[in-house]
């Protein structure tokens, strides 16, 4: 991994800053503001795809005007965390619509969830349905969020 960071020159830096905040940019604008022609633009762009660097393009979406403006994090503490159970929680967890980010914790507690739907009595049932019946989890404590201060993808490759 730190070596593919030390791999990408100015170039590929520029470009993957510029597709961060713009992904719909045509190759010759892109081109253009990075100071390389359209060919050489798009054979980075190539590699940096098929390299697994730039993983897809999609929209940003607003979930509050999507009418999905409640955010829980869930901490979940697990019954076992040999890889057998943790294999099972991830695939399940990935099943979850309502799931927006699963992370495997080191701390107090094993998993951190976030969880966005359109209000708490949705929460509360996808708490009771679909979260509590995961596999290997022993327990989970809710966290809901009163205002996203910062909500950014990654916008920058340093």
């Amino acid at each position: 991994m730190q070596s593919e960071i030390a791999d990408l020159d100015g170039f590929d830096r520029a470009i993957l800053a510029t597709l961060a905040s713009e992904a719909r940019i045509s190759v010759t604008e892109l081109a253009r503001r990075i100071g390389l022609s359209k060919s050489p633009t798009q054979a980075r762009l190539k590699r940096l795809e098929e390299n697994g660097i730039i993983r897809g393009y999609r929209a940003s979406l607003d979930p509050i005007r999507l009418g999905l403006d409640h955010v829980a994090f869930v901490e979940v503490r697990m019954i076992d965390t040999r890889e057998p159970t943790l294999a099972k929680f991830n695939a399940a967890v990935g099943a979850i619509p309502e799931i927006e980010q699963a992370h495997l914790i080191a701390g107090n507690f094993d998993y951190l969830l976030k969880v966005r739907t359109a209000d708490m009595p949705s929460y509360r049932q996808v708490l009771a349905d679909k979260i509590s019946t995961l596999p290997g989890m022993a327990s989970t404590s809710t966290y809901v969020a009163m205002e996203a201060v910062k909500d950014d993808g990654l916008a920058e490759v340093t």
